[in-house]
């Protein structure tokens, strides 16, 4: 009878696991968008939970994406398979995974995933499980509680970290078929994780602009208790590969490579437009080139408002030889923040009667035509309502103080469009001695028993008094 009950009990529970077990949804693409968030794009009658599992992995050639205003969730998360290749692209919005695979089962199905914004958020992501898995980052946030592993298990990987963050707890390359390049991504790993990472960069699975850079690895330094992975280009371009700068002129530099052949000057080709595809597919480089074999190190481009360029330098050692091909760097032209400074960051004073008045003394620089605005505000104060601006609309004012203590203030600059601040903070002490203690590197001057900041009768009285005394052994026998 017991036995009869227990396997009664256990059928039972069994019954329930099964009803609750999570569901596995199947892309279709069949809606009229590609959006995960359309429903007639699943082939159920729900967008998936954090309990379905998801599988993108046909039609062939087939986008899922997750743009701005897309909160997204799925338990385990497959991208390609079924030998098709398949496209999850993230823009904007979030994506919440507990797993995920991409480029799963099938040796032919090739998963590719596009991130270009918003944040993707999973246990461990493995890239080319016994399929292919490639990465492709350009912008937004990866945030992993477990590893990034390349390639999951007989597959081929590929992570190509061409902008944003991926945090993870542990980075693991698990053959020569994984890959990772990194351009003007950054990667950030949990613990010190130097070691491995330098046996990655030794067996060429690690790489900077694909061999044509090197990897900056530090711990511990930019970020506390993580080991941190960024690229520089050995052409050293200025603008920095992944910067903004200001529209108009603008002169793209870099550093040419020594001479092979002694005598012989490198000589480079540079390529520039706002038009990536121009440059991927190479189909009319005289449409594009700027510089034609010339043993140069800059060269000056005009530039429009709010546009993104791209340019290479591919390289020559001789009149004979065939062109290095540089990587393609980028750079975004848009109006600058306005940017705040002052003459002291921190200033230290202190009351007098009761009362001090500081003059604040700030530079706003802009890449306009100085039609900015500003605002003087208080971030924090010993007392609310002590603090006292005498103009909270100039660059120079005057802040009319009367409590003891610490003071916050933000001069934010605002051109119409960005805004830039900055903040200033004020120690007020109740005198000149006690301001002068809390500098770093202050010292009592010999004689000043009395801790006053001044030696005079005071200190004299107090040593009188206690003229002759002494706490050596033979005056307390």
């Amino acid at each position: 009878m017991f036995k009869k009950m227990t396997c009664l009990i256990s059928l039972v529970l069994l019954l329930v696991q099964f009803q609750n077990a999570s569901a596995q949804i199947f892309w279709s693409d069949g809606g009229p968008d590609h959006l995960w968030s359309t429903i007639a794009n699943w082939g159920s009658e729900t967008i998936p939970t954090d309990v379905d599992a998801v599988s993108i992995d046909s039609p062939d050639n087939t986008h899922c994406e997750i743009q701005d205003g897309i909160t997204a969730e799925c338990e385990t998360l497959r991208v390609g398979n079924s030998g098709a290749t398949t496209n999850l692209d993230i823009s904007g919005g979030s994506l919440t995974a507990a797993g995920a695979y991409v480029g799963v089962d099938n040796s032919s199905g090739h998963g590719i995933l596009n991130i270009s914004g918003g944040l993707f958020s999973s246990g461990a992501l493995q890239l080319g499980w016994r399929g292919i898995g490639t990465l492709n980052m350009t912008g937004g946030t990866i945030e992993l509680s477990g590893n990034l592993i390349v390639p999951g298990l007989t597959g081929t990987g590929t992570v190509n970290l061409n902008g944003g963050t991926i945090n993870a707890s542990d980075l693991r390359l698990t053959s020569d078929l994984g890959s990772l390049d990194i351009t003007i991504g950054t990667l950030i790993l949990n613990g010190d994780d130097t070691a491995t990472i330098q046996t990655n960069i030794d067996n060429g699975r690690l790489t900077a602009y694909d061999g044509q850079g090197t990897l900056n690895v530090d711990y511990d330094v930019t970020n506390a208790g993580k080991t941190t992975l960024t690229a520089t280009p050995l052409l050293k371009p200025n603008p920095i590969d992944g910067g903004s700068l200001s529209p108009g002129q603008v002169e793209l530099s870099w550093t040419l490579p020594d001479e092979l052949i002694p005598g012989m000057p490198v000589t480079v080709d540079v390529y520039f437009t706002d038009d990536l595809e121009a440059l991927k597919q190479f189909t009319d480089p005289d449409a594009i080139r700027i510089v034609t074999n010339q043993s140069v190190s800059s060269v000056v481009v005009q530039t429009q408002p709010k546009t993104r360029y791209y340019w290479a330098v591919d390289t020559y050692y001789g009149p004979d030889f065939i062109p290095v091909y540089g990587p393609t760097f980028t750079f975004f032209t848009d109006n600058q923040p306005p940017t705040v400074q002052f003459e002291k960051d921190l200033v230290t004073t202190w009351l007098t009667d009761g009362t001090v008045d500081v003059n604040l003394d700030a530079t706003v620089i802009d890449d306009g035509i100085g039609l900015y605005s500003v605002a003087w505000s208080v971030v924090s104060e010993p007392n609310e309502g002590t603090t006292v601006i005498s103009d909270t609309a100039a660059e120079d004012t005057v802040v009319s103080l009367s409590a003891l203590g610490q003071y916050v203030l933000q001069l934010e600059a605002d051109d119409g469009e960005y805004t830039g601040s900055h903040t200033v903070t004020i120690n007020v002490f109740a005198d000149g001695c006690e301001a002068a203690k809390s500098l770093p590197g202050f010292q009592l001057i010999p004689g000043d028993i009395n801790e006053d900041c001044i030696v005079n009768e005071l200190d004299l009285a107090i040593l009188e008094e206690h003229w002759l005394e002494g706490n050596a052994l033979e005056f307390s026998q």
